[in-house]
């Protein structure tokens, strides 16, 4: 019988995410959550099987976090039975078009990455480092999202600008949200019984952040998100595309910093922007059923963004097998998949009610016979990152 694990860790800004998995069943053995990092109010949170319970961190650090999960496992007799680390770490940039396991040198070379994503790599790293400080002998690897990526053609990552800020300063879309693109079409090309090579699909990936890809032949060739997680669908706090006249527009009439306007894009925008009063779906909809203008409206602009730009990806296509929908919102908002299905008819889906109802069948089938197919196939981006450190490592 299998026995060793993979922990799979998440570093966020004032928070890290980590699951023990066993990445022969999939089967995720405990997990957790650390949050207000950074603060006096730290705390972790471990589930395991029916039970949870949260305890405060007197080290509130990324470090002092990680080192209270390794007791955590310590205590649960899990820690010997790791053979790996799998850590998200948010931009690869040009380099990286695979997972890799990390050593000193790579290292160095993700720490160069830092100014990509300066808000998502250093903490990524943290974890890293603290594995290394405090298991130095165990294997690690860094699994990116933007990795998947890298096979989008020039005509998709390139934008309109002069040509040396592409060369010199690796200005170009990258897209995110890779592991989870990679693991539901791996799934899609599963349900519809085809050859990765025959398959072509669009997937919309939903929660607080949002981004949808096109995947030709299995790859990605197009996607909504660019050089940072911000280009794109509207999400929770982000407002994904705008006109970058507006940066210097609102600096001249509000009088705000590039710091702080880009702030209000990245924290108060979106959702939360539009509504006025919350970036939680379930909460926007509720409003939206009490008569709640501003919390339609945002429902609205929403759905119409993502049709939108589903529409725009599908030109990368030769046909489309399927449309696939993930993520908090995409798995579990029927509504949500509806209004998007409804803007997309010219591309032949029509939406079946009652099975949308119940997000799909066995297949996770939610359209009529006669049209186009789309699916709800739930994302694991925690197992993707598990699985491919078990590849690398073994």
């Amino acid at each position: 019988m299998d026995t060793h694990h993979t922990l799979v860790i998440n570093c966020g800004s004032s928070s890290l995410k980590f699951a023990v998995i066993q990445p022969s069943s999939g089967h995720c053995i405990v997990s957790g959550l650390a949050e207000r990092l950074g603060s006096e109010q730290a705390s972790l949170t471990i589930k395991q099987a029916d039970q949870k319970h949260t305890e405060a961190l007197s080290d509130g650090s990324h470090k002092g976090a990680v080192s209270a999960v390794l007791n955590a496992l310590e205590q649960a007799n899990l820690l010997s039975s790791l053979s790996g680390v799998g850590h998200r770490v948010v931009h690869g940039g040009e380099q990286f078009s695979d997972s890799i396991l990390v050593t000193p040198n790579t290292l160095k070379e993700l720490q160069n990455l830092s100014h990509l994503a300066p808000l998502h790599n250093p903490v990524n790293l943290m974890g890293i480092e603290a594995i290394m400080e405090l298991m130095p002998d165990m294997p690690q690897v860094a699994v990116f999202d933007t990795a998947f990526h890298q096979t989008l053609p020039a005509s998709a990552y390139l934008y309109g600008l002069p040509y040396e800020y592409y060369e010199q300063h690796g200005v170009r879309r990258y897209g995110f949200h890779g592991s989870s693109f990679r693991f539901v079409s791996q799934k899609a090309i599963e349900v519809l019984g085809k050859k990765p090579e025959d398959t072509h699909l669009l997937v919309a990936h939903l929660g607080n952040g949002c981004s949808a890809c096109a995947i030709k032949s299995g790859k990605s060739v197009d996607t909504s998100m660019g050089l940072t997680p911000l280009e794109g669908l509207i999400m929770g706090t982000r407002s994904g595309d705008i006109d970058p006249g507006i940066l210097p527009y609102l600096s001249q009439r509000l009088g705000l910093s590039l710091d702080e306007i880009l702030e209000k894009l990245n924290k108060a925008s979106g959702l939360l922007g539009l509504s006025g009063k919350t970036n939680d779906m379930r909460e926007i909809q509720q409003l939206a059923s009490e008569g709640d203008e501003r919390a339609t409206l945002a429902l609205e602009v929403f759905a119409f963004k993502i049709a939108r730009y589903l529409g725009a990806l599908a030109v990368s296509l030769p046909s489309i097998d399927a449309l696939i929908f993930t993520g908090g919102i995409g798995e579990n908002d029927r509504l949500t998949r509806s209004l998007v299905i409804e803007h997309l008819s010219i591309l032949g889906f029509e939406l079946d009610g009652q099975l949308n109802s119940q997000n799909g069948n066995e297949q996770g089938r939610i359209t009529t016979d006669s049209s186009t197919l789309a699916l709800v196939i739930p994302t694991n981006e925690e197992l993707m990152i598990a699985l491919d450190t078990d590849r690398l490592i073994n």
